[in-house]
Formats: C-alpha cells, sequence, structure tokens
C-alpha cells in the first residue's frame, strides 16, 4: 500500500471501482486496460457454457440433469421466458421431499462451475432431518425454472444456486434463491434472495448456508416465503464482507 497515496485505504477495502486517477482528462492507461479487462472477463462469463460434468462429479452420487425450453444460449439471452420453461418432453421422478436443490447457469456458468456444489454441500449440512430430492443440474436456466422443477419432483421448497449478472468487478457471483411451494407462476415477491456468494471476496459458505438454512425452517414453519418471510438473523461481522 503506497503511504502517499490518500486513497489507497479505500481501494484496499472494497472491490469497486473508485479513485482511478487521471492522465490529462481522461483515464491512466493501466487503470483502462483494468476496465477492458474486466468487461472482457464479465462477458465470458456470459456466454461460457455450464460444465455439467463437472458440476455432477463434484456434487457426487444421483444427479438430475434438465434443460431449459431456450435451445442455445442466443436464444436464453434474447428471450427470457423460455429460460423459466422446462424444454418439452422432460421427466423427473416425483420424490414427495421436503427440498430440492436446483444449480442453473444463469448469467454466470463460471460462478456455478466455482461456488455451486460447495455451497449446496454446505446448505445441507445444516438441514438434519429435512428429505431432499437429488440435486439438479439446469442449462440455459433462469431462478423460474426452479418453480417447474419443484413442482415436478413434488417438493415442498426449492432452492436455486444461479450464476448472477456478472459485474466489472463480480464475474462469478452465485445467487440463492427461496421458494416455498415451488410451482409455475410463482412471482419473485415470493422468493426470498441470498446473493453475492463468492469467498473471499463475498459471502462465504457458510455465512450463506447459515441464512438459507434459517430462511428454510422458517418458510417451513410458516407455510410461505417471500415478503412474508424476513430474515431476522444476526448482522454482518463487524466490517462486513468486501
Amino acid at each position: 500500500m503506497d503511504g502517499d497515496d490518500p486513497w489507497a485505504v479505500l481501494r484496499a477495502a472494497t472491490r469497486a471501482r473508485v479513485a482511478l486517477g487521471r492522465a490529462g482528462d481522461a483515464l491512466p492507461t493501466h487503470r483502462e486496460l483494468e476496465f477492458r479487462a474486466a468487461h472482457a472477463a464479465a462477458r465470458d462469463a456470459v456466454h461460457s457454457p455450464l460444465d455439467v460434468d463437472a458440476v455432477r462429479a463434484a456434487l457426487g452420487g444421483e444427479v438430475l440433469t434438465v434443460a431449459s425450453a431456450a435451445p442455445d444460449r442466443a436464444t436464453y439471452l434474447q428471450r427470457p421466458d423460455l429460460g423459466r420453461q422446462l424444454a418439452d418432453g422432460t421427466a423427473l421422478p416425483r420424490t414427495g421431499a421436503d427440498l430440492a436443490v436446483v444449480l442453473a447457469d444463469g448469467l454466470s456458468p463460471r460462478a456455478v462451475q466455482a461456488h455451486g456444489p460447495a455451497l449446496a454441500a454446505a446448505l445441507l449440512e445444516r438441514l438434519p432431518g429435512w428429505s431432499v430430492a437429488p440435486p439438479v443440474v439446469a442449462t440455459q436456466a433462469r431462478v423460474a425454472l426452479g418453480d417447474a422443477v419443484g413442482e415436478a419432483l413434488g417438493v415442498r421448497a426449492v432452492v436455486v444456486l444461479i450464476g448472477e449478472r456478472p459485474g466489472l468487478s463480480s464475474a462469478d457471483s452465485l445467487g440463492v434463491y427461496l421458494t416455498w411451494d415451488p410451482r409455475p407462476g410463482r412471482v419473485d415477491s415470493e422468493r426470498n434472495c441470498v446473493s453475492n456468494v463468492r469467498p473471499p471476496h463475498g459471502l462465504s459458505y457458510a455465512q450463506a448456508a447459515d441464512t438459507v438454512a434459517a430462511l428454510l425452517s422458517a418458510a417451513r414453519e410458516l407455510g410461505a416465503s417471500g415478503v412474508a418471510l424476513k430474515d431476522e438473523g444476526p448482522v454482518l461481522p463487524a466490517g462486513g464482507v468486501s
């Protein structure tokens, strides 16, 4: 850290693009190159396909796979509605379990590849007594695809681990969406979200799993999720997360 730079402390405390400096009326060359590299990483995160076999191997055991009604990535990006529907002919076993966990590529397959299996394992460790359907890996998927998956599996709740829209400082951020009594037609206000799971710069797997497990227990007691269910857990540790 440069002691002559008054902005060094702020830059060290955040991943945001702050105090970039000036070269005349423009950014310094190295800051411009950093921006272009970050933009390229974000684009790559959107377009790189999910390695389904690697995710299945990391999960271990029985794993189900599904695809949305979007036949390819270009269609997925242009038609969000198709990403919320299962492909024609999709067949899933009726499990009657308490919970289904869906790992969906979303807008950053890279995030699911990097964080999905570990977060799923951390979450299930915190849910003793819950019956859980085989995990589902979903491609060309939006959040609401979890509702169709949950209804097909016959579960009481679904948790979707999905790659979030990449930013210029976070191309691998994972989001978690919880819906009680999933079925097509559910709206965003009927879900709970925990976002920015990406250690070491965002939430750790343990922090995210603790929060989601607490929300699931509260949803089971309440019989609802979304705006009816509030996260009343402890605040972040002093200093929060960067």
